[in-house]
């Protein structure tokens, strides 16, 4: 790694885009608890419900390669700053909603502003982290999601409670447009620096990512693994995100409060085995994600099936607590292989591309769950034997996963590096 390109603060760069994370998730998660009160006001049935929670990610699903793309050529500062204001506004939106077309307009619509900004934070961890320190600030990337896993349960039932489920989203919005200042003012490049890496806080175009760059990736076995893995791992998150609250209060009776309460547990584990993941597998020599991912695909199957099969609300949340152990060490290798095995220049459009399938599996898990659901006469049964098959699926991708262990350049050699002004 040069001198130029450890010339970023890193720190600053993985707190902005950790505490940016911390806030896009909140505003998406806080629906799964919102969902309560708003299928009461709207009448809603589970098929109804499920496309509340789903429509979010169609939206997002349809940014994630041209946010990727736009972080490539224009550079990830310009792309995370319209992303955090643009998912802001419309989580505050969400709150004004009056019917139930408006609602699911508004989700749409807020995927749209947040798909691109996941794309564009794994853009300028290639750009700013070396490469054997990526699956580590990948790790702190994601180690987010379960961080707003602990926040928003207490948040959001407090919330809903005191002050109403319109009246937390719009507050939820405002604080994501301080965050938004916050990324204005801060993410940007340390005094000094010059050359390839300040092209991500550029907003002009930077070094052309070609179409046949784009098609040589989409040719390449390993990815299009990953895009299964991903798919198939976030059928599985986002399944259980959406549909454990509704379960846990429909099926073994908990209250809004006490849902909170208890859902900061698997959070408090999620951000510990998320960090954790981070740093076992940088340690590892390439080849050997693979076969950590397939052992964590088994590991993930049999957890889900087991939570749900628990005699006790107590088994539920040990089960809940250890799923992370798994889900988080293949969200680790899903991301953090496109950033050490591809040329840094495609790493936005590459982590666009295999984020795709998990965002594709956010729109269809909680609404093809809600189907099934309906369709068993309110029994999870089959949606618990679909979620446990998607483990299997993760198992059967990594273990026919071939790689090289080499870096792939995809469209040419760098740019000449420019030497750091003393």
């Amino acid at each position: 790694m040069t001198e130029t390109k450890m010339a970023y603060n890193s720190k600053v760069i993985l707190f902005l885009l950790f505490s940016s994370n911390l806030i896009s998730a909140m505003d998406r998660f806080v629906i799964n608890y919102g969902i309560v009160p708003i299928s009461k006001e709207f009448h809603l049935d589970a098929t109804s419900t499920g496309l509340i929670l789903s429509i979010f990610f169609l939206g997002y699903a349809i940014m994630q390669i041209p946010g990727g793309w736009l972080s490539d050529k224009f550079g990830a500062r310009i792309v995370i700053l319209i992303s955090v204001f643009s998912f802001s506004i419309f989580t505050g939106l969400t709150g004004v909603a009056w019917s139930f077309g408006i609602l699911v307009f508004i989700r749409f619509i807020f995927g749209i502003g947040e798909g691109s900004f996941f794309p564009a934070g794994g853009k300028l961890i290639a750009d700013a982290i070396p490469e054997e320190r990526r699956s580590k600030a990948m790790s702190v990337f994601l180690s987010a999601l379960t961080a707003a896993g602990i926040i928003a349960p207490i948040l959001a039932t407090s919330m809903m409670v005191n002050i109403g489920w319109r009246w937390m989203f719009v507050v939820i919005g405002l604080l994501g447009l301080l965050f938004g200042m916050l990324n204005w003012f801060f993410l940007k490049p340390k005094a000094g620096t010059s050359g390839l890496n300040q092209a991500s806080f550029s907003s002009r175009p930077v070094q052309k990512t070609t179409k046949g760059s784009i098609k040589k990736m989409l040719k390449t076995p390993m990815i299009w693994a990953l895009i299964i893995v991903s798919f198939s791992h976030g059928f599985i998150s986002w399944g259980l995100s959406a549909w454990m609250p509704t379960y846990l209060v429909n099926e073994r009776g908990l209250d809004l409060l006490s849902l909170g309460m208890l859902a900061l547990i698997p959070g408090v584990t999620g951000v510990i085995f998320f960090l954790l993941a981070g740093y076992v597998i940088d340690k590892q020599k390439h080849g050997r994600e693979k076969w950590i991912g397939a052992i964590s695909g088994i590991g993930y199957a049999m957890l889900v099936y087991l939570m749900f099969h628990a005699k006790t609300i107590t088994g539920v949340i040990i089960f809940q607590s250890l799923i992370p152990m798994f889900g988080g060490t293949l969200s680790v290798i899903i991301f953090s292989m496109p950033l050490k095995h591809l040329s840094q220049e495609i790493a936005g459009t590459a982590i666009g591309v295999v984020n795709l399938g998990m965002q594709i599996a956010g729109f269809l898990a909680p609404l093809g769950m809600g189907f099934i659901i309906d369709a068993f006469d309110g029994s999870y049964n089959g949606a618990v034997w679909l979620l446990t098959s998607f483990g299997i699926v993760c198992f059967l991708a990594f273990v026919t996963l071939y790689s090289s262990g080499k870096k792939e350049s995809l469209i040419g050699e760098h740019a000449p590096i420019v030497p750091v002004t003393k």
